[in-house]
């Protein structure tokens, strides 16, 4: 009697803890489109460059912010966030050929600013070793 009993606890343990488990999964990238929608920012802001009434604090920024160096840590900073690099370079694309970019691609020298960036995100990336598909003897 005892042994029914502890079979029915542990057949609804069980169940309970797969319930659970379906609706419980991790979210490993919490702000992935938080993540996406700044590396757009980013790129849109440094493929526009500045203005030509930019004030003395745009340039300021433009001048310690808005380098290629900087440009790229934010986004391989959104990439370990959760933006994969085919969405980088699908992006990028994007913005060659849409028309809501028109006016991003007519400021002076925005096209070669975008190939400048497309450069670094046309190649695949480096394969990196994972320690955990090693296979050890």
């Amino acid at each position: 009697m005892i042994s029914s009993h502890m079979s029915q606890y542990a057949t609804l343990y069980r169940a309970l803890k797969y319930n659970m488990l379906s609706y419980l999964k991790q979210n490993s990238f919490p702000l992935r489109d938080w993540h996406v929608k700044h590396m757009e920012q980013t790129v849109v802001r440094f493929v526009r460059g500045l203005s030509e009434n930019a004030t003395r604090w745009e340039v300021r920024l433009n001048k310690k912010y808005g380098k290629i160096g900087k440009v790229l840590k934010r986004i391989e900073y959104d990439i370990k966030h959760g933006v994969t690099n085919e969405e980088v370079f699908s992006f990028l694309q994007l913005m060659k050929t849409d028309s809501i970019y028109v006016e991003v691609r007519a400021c002076e020298g925005s096209m070669e600013r975008l190939n400048e960036i497309q450069s670094y995100y046309e190649e695949s990336p480096p394969l990196a070793f994972n320690w955990n598909n090693a296979v050890t003897r």
